[in-house]
């Protein structure tokens, strides 16, 4: 189990990233759901202890987090958002480089190590290629092979799947949550539909505030038969999103789709349709403006 209580963050520019988050981990996928800026990598960062937190806890099963920074790092599996690796250098010696620095000082029992990990991570085949071949999918599996010396406790992913293609996405995915039945792994990202495929838990934060937390079948309940869709002219959006609660838009077929949260029928030309995470993330977020809008006034 993973505890965060009342964690705040200032930078010194001034911005606030971080607003008394308080969260509960535990073991299992749980995904970390927000927008660009929301916060999410600023929190990521502070629980890998990569930078300090103004105030507020966080405990791994027992363990400080803030202030046990050595010890935490020896359970902790880690692959950042933007992870660098060494272009001329193979798969296979690059990991066994990390596993030394995990402290696997034996030779054989690295061999073995580096081994299993290239095989679960279905890179075995291609371990004497180097990683400056590697497509951007095969480089992120080789990110979590790193993540996992150690037999981490604890496993976190800052927007893992940005930029891959489906077929590499899938198998990522699939690798994460066959992780996620041992250890607990933190799945952060922008993609709704990440976390609705993969996560028992998750919770939705922006502008380092968290606003909702539950498992995504739950927290789509609470929308359930209040979604409903129309399509429209674009230039009658204006007017919806005045009269109505407007959680979304998309063209189609040259024209505007959107999603409107209404407990009863809004209007003629709607049709209900079955809620999921989007609708609940959209939602979310569009409550969370209204009611800064409302503090600001």
């Amino acid at each position: 189990m993973l505890s965060i209580a009342n964690l705040s963050k200032t930078y010194s520019n001034g911005v606030q990233a971080l607003k008394d988050v308080t969260l509960d981990v535990p073991k299992g996928m749980f995904g970390l759901l927000g927008p660009n800026g929301a916060g999410k990598s600023t929190l990521m960062r502070t629980i890998a202890t990569l930078q300090e937190a103004d105030s507020g806890t966080i405990t791994l099963d027992g363990l400080d987090v803030l202030h046990q920074k050595d010890e935490v790092r020896q359970v902790l599996g880690y692959l950042p958002q933007e992870f660098g690796v060494y272009p001329r250098v193979s798969a296979e010696v690059l990991l066994d480089h990390f596993a030394l620095l995990k402290g696997i000082n034996r030779p054989k029992e690295r061999r073995e190590v580096v081994e299993a990990l290239l095989r679960q991570t279905n890179l075995w085949d291609v371990r004497r290629r180097n990683l400056g071949t590697y497509s951007g999918g095969m480089r992120q599996r080789f990110g979590i092979a790193q993540a996992l010396l150690g037999n981490p406790r604890l496993v976190i992913v800052d927007e893992p799947t940005a930029g891959l293609d489906p077929q590499e996405r899938n198998r990522f995915l699939n690798l994460l949550a066959e992780i996620g039945e041992n250890v607990v792994v933190i799945l952060s990202t922008h993609i709704v539909e990440d976390v609705s495929d993969l996560c028992s838990r998750m919770a939705i934060i922006n502008k380092g505030e968290v606003l909702l937390t539950g498992g995504p079948r739950d927290v789509i309940d609470r929308v359930q038969g209040s979604i409903w869709r129309k399509l429209i002219g674009k230039g009658e959006l204006p007017a919806h999103e005045g009269e109505l609660q407007v959680i979304s838009t998309r063209l189609f077929s040259g024209n505007t789709m959107i999603h409107v949260f209404s407990p009863e029928n809004p209007g003629p030309g709607f049709e209900q349709v079955t809620a999921d995470l989007e609708d609940v993330y959209f939602h979310t977020l569009r409550q969370s403006r209204a009611q800064a809008q409302v503090q600001a006034a």
